[in-house]
C-alpha cells in the first residue's frame, strides 16, 4: 500500500543545511491501522509531509498503491493527492459558514461532480460517521468530537485508500480522543482504509495494532515488522 524506500529529507535554513530525514525505509501494508510517534524533531511531521504529497523527498522513493511518486509533475501529484489520500488535523480545517454537508461535499468539487452526486455521497459519509442529523449544522454548531467525525467525513468522501491523520485528537478530552479513535477503527474495519495517525499520545498510539516511533531522521522502532531494514535493532 505505502512503501517508503531510503527517504531523505534536509532543509536550508540560513547558510546550514539541517537534516530532517536520512534513508527512511518503511512499508505499511494495505488496511493497516499505524501510530507514527517520536519526539518534537524527530522527523515523523517531515514523514508525514511527504508520504502525503505535500513535499518531495531530496532522496529515496515513495510509492503509494504500488505507484512510484518521485517522477509526477506537481499536477500528477495533486490528482493523485485527490484521489488516493484522506487528510484529518487537529484543528479541523472547517469552513465555518458552510452547513456539515457542504463541508464534506467540497473535495468532489475538484472532481467535477455534480450537485446531487455531490450531496448523496455527503449525506451517506455523514451517516457512516453518526452525523446525519447535523447535516444542515455549521462547524461552529457542534462539540469539538462532532467537528473532528465531520472533518473525517470530508476526508474520506472521496473514497481514498490511505487516510493520514496528524494529532486528530489534541483538540478533545480523553472520552472525545475514545470515540475518534474508535471511529477510526470502525473505518478501517468497514471501509478498509489503511490509517496513519501521528500522535505523541500514548493512550492513541496503545489503540493501534501497529506502532512507528521515529527518532532523529530514522525509523527508531517498529513493533509491526520487527525485522524491517528501517529499524534500529
Amino acid at each position: 500500500m505505502l512503501n517508503i524506500k531510503d527517504a531523505t529529507k534536509g532543509y536550508k535554513i540560513g547558510n546550514d543545511f539541517v537534516s530532517v530525514l536520512s534513508q527512511v525505509n518503511l512499508r505499511i501494508h494495505s488496511r493497516e491501522v499505524c501510530a507514527l510517534m517520536g519526539s518534537s524533531g524527530s522527523g515523523k511531521t517531515t514523514l508525514m509531509n511527504l508520504v502525503g504529497l505535500l513535499d518531495r523527498p531530496d532522496q529515496g522513493q515513495i510509492q503509494i498503491d504500488g505507484l512510484p511518486t518521485e517522477n509526477l509533475s506537481d499536477d500528477e501529484m495533486a490528482t493523485l493527492r485527490n484521489q488516493r489520500i484522506g487528510f484529518v488535523f487537529q484543528a479541523f480545517h472547517l469552513l465555518p459558514r458552510l452547513s456539515a454537508l457542504d463541508n464534506v461535499s467540497l473535495p468532489l468539487v475538484y472532481r467535477g461532480l455534480r450537485r446531487p452526486i455531490r450531496r448523496s455521497r455527503a449525506a451517506a459519509m455523514l451517516q457512516h460517521v453518526g452525523l446525519a442529523e447535523r447535516a444542515s449544522h455549521r462547524p461552529d454548531e457542534m462539540s469539538g468530537g462532532q467537528r473532528q467525525r465531520l472533518a473525517i467525513a470530508r476526508a474520506l468522501v472521496g473514497q481514498p485508500s490511505l487516510l493520514l491523520a496528524d494529532e486528530p485528537t489534541g483538540n478533545l478530552d480523553s472520552r472525545g480522543a475514545e470515540d475518534i479513535m474508535a471511529l477510526f477503527l470502525a473505518i478501517n474495519r468497514d471501509l478498509g482504509v489503511t490509517i496513519l495517525i501521528v500522535t505523541h499520545d500514548p493512550a492513541v498510539a496503545a489503540c493501534c495494532p501497529r506502532r512507528i516511533i521515529m527518532r532523529d531522521g530514522r525509523v527508531h522502532e517498529d513493533d509491526g515488522e520487527p525485522n524491517h531494514p528501517g529499524q534500529s535493532l
